[in-house]
């Protein structure tokens, strides 16, 4: 007799603790594959379900946190987008400070960000170390910040482009960067490569 092949993760396991002599048993077979399937899609459910309790894993859970944190959702960001709003939320209650700044722009951002205050000036600037160009999420890492800081503070920001000088250290020319097909704008703003 032909050993039919269980294609259920969980089907083989209950198998496995069957006794031997069903080893070639394909009612048991059947039966234990549409058992594991079952299950498979139990433990993916629950997987699925536990991955909502984690910010930086959330998909469908997602709008859940943005209604408890009082964020509109907003269904035609992308979900890292949508994680870096509620992630800067989280991060960004408490005293305001440097290192609360510096801590909600990195949510956002995913790189490095130094932040300086210019107390004399009545403001700070945060300074994106990492992202070349603008970040995609700016308008919203705007609005965290604005909403975190006191009234009277002004903010600045800086970002980081490219360089003549970074270009020729690739080795390549203007000429060579743009047959690749980006704009100027996207050399500027993303990168050479």
């Amino acid at each position: 007799m032909n050993k039919w092949e269980i294609d259920s993760l969980r089907g083989r396991e209950l198998f496995s603790y069957l006794p031997s002599y069903y080893e070639n048993s394909r009612v048991m077979q059947y039966d234990m594959n549409a058992k594991g399937s079952e299950m498979d899609l139990l433990y993916q459910a629950l997987d699925s379900a536990a991955a909502q309790f984690f910010v930086r894993t959330a998909t469908w859970g997602l709008s859940r946190w943005e209604f408890e944190l009082g964020i509109p959702t907003d269904l035609t960001k992308p979900l890292d987008q949508r994680r870096a709003v509620v992630e800067s939320k989280l991060r960004g209650a408490g005293k305001f400070s440097g290192s609360q700044v510096k801590s909600v722009a990195e949510a956002y951002d995913g790189g490095s960000v130094e932040v300086t205050f210019h107390p004399v000036e009545w403001r700070f600037t945060v300074k994106f170390i990492d992202t070349i160009g603008i970040p995609p999420n700016l308008e919203d890492l705007k609005a965290a910040i604005e909403e975190i800081k006191p009234a009277h503070i002004d903010v600045d920001y800086v970002f980081r482009y490219y360089t003549y000088r970074e270009l020729k250290l690739t080795g390549k020319t203007y000429e060579q960067v743009l047959s690749t097909g980006k704009t100027y704008s996207e050399i500027y703003n993303r990168g050479l490569m």
